[in-house]
């Protein structure tokens, strides 16, 4: 255990960092846009890039790893949303709550560390993770937020939004051309190519960074019509934090587990990166996006928060022994 402690201890410190360096103003506020942006349009895409034009089409697109994740998913969301829509959960904020509890931060911590754990075999399903999420829970959990709202156009508009949102995002482009150069065996001019792996190999201490300013960065005060921030039951907040950390991954390791018992050829290396995604801690960005909707930020921040800390030792955990 000491061991694997000392593999991911790395990662979470450069997250705290990022926390500490923030609160302690030493960061300035005005500056975490910059990072994310950095992360998300320059350093994220380019690692994403590097793996895919460096993997089998095959990989990259396995529709038994595709299939056992996004049911995965949406049953997270069912859980969530059915047993935290009460009192001052509102559709909105439940919503953001199942969210919260079934998107991983796979991109900016989960890349990183599980490249360094299992290598460039965990980029895979890793992917199929981070494009299931981004596409459909994302869009789901956004089109279920609407619910209940009135003048916004509905649940329907609120999903053409999401996935606007989903095509303008750099993520999945970058996998897509990673892909197709390596179905056509294209390389970028030498200079190019160098380019890129540079990007790519500021992506993890930047995008490690990045969490802890952005866990430090006050979130906006809920809206009049979400329930006031801080309002939300302790308990509430707890329960998803279990949901996340514990319930998630035993999740995908139970319906991985029966699937591949029926016959089909879900690999036992893509069972254990799929595990490991989904024992990471909620994604930071869903609190940028829960007050882009309106939901209480506070709380989502706080789940974050929590779960990031906690997943020091839970995730640490789940790779002794799945590793």
């Amino acid at each position: 255990m000491q061991q694997i402690f000392l593999v991911t201890l790395p990662f979470f410190a450069l997250i705290l960092c990022g926390y500490l360096a923030t609160r302690g103003r030493l960061l300035p506020l005005g500056a975490i846009p910059g990072l994310n942006a950095f992360v998300l349009y320059f350093a994220l895409p380019s690692m994403l890039f590097q793996f895919a034009a460096n993997m089998d089409v095959g990989e990259l697109f396995d529709p038994h790893t595709i299939f056992v994740y996004m049911l995965c998913a949406l049953l997270m969301v069912f859980l969530t949303i059915v047993t935290t829509r009460r009192g001052n959960t509102n559709w909105n904020n439940a919503a953001f709550g199942a969210l919260v509890a079934a998107f991983p931060n796979s991109g900016f911590m989960g890349m990183p560390i599980l490249v360094s754990l299992v290598g460039a075999s965990g980029v895979g399903p890793a992917v199929v993770s981070i494009s299931i999420d981004m596409i459909i829970t994302s869009s789901l959990c956004i089109a279920l937020s609407r619910l209940g709202q009135q003048g916004d156009g509905g649940a329907m508009d609120a999903a053409k939004k999401a996935m606007k949102g989903v095509l303008l995002n750099p993520l999945p482009w970058a996998v897509v051309l990673g892909a197709v150069c390596s179905a056509t065996a294209f390389r970028f001019y030498e200079p190019v190519d160098q380019v890129i792996k540079m990007f790519a190999n500021s992506c993890s201490p930047i995008a490690l960074f990045t969490i802890g300013a952005m866990l430090a960065r006050p979130p906006v005060t809920a809206a009049a019509d979400s329930a006031p921030a801080g309002r939300f039951p302790l308990g509430d907040i707890h329960l998803i934090v279990v949901y996340k950390l514990i319930v998630h991954p035993l999740l995908v390791l139970g319906v991985g587990y029966v699937y591949t018992q029926m016959g089909f050829d879900l690999s036992p290396q893509s069972l254990t990166v799929l595990v490991l995604v989904a024992a990471l801690p909620s994604a930071s960005s869903i609190t940028v996006l829960a007050e882009k909707f309106e939901a209480d930020s506070r709380r989502i921040a706080q789940i974050v928060l929590f779960s990031t800390a906690i997943a020091f030792v839970t995730f640490s955990t789940a790779v002794k022994w799945l590793i």
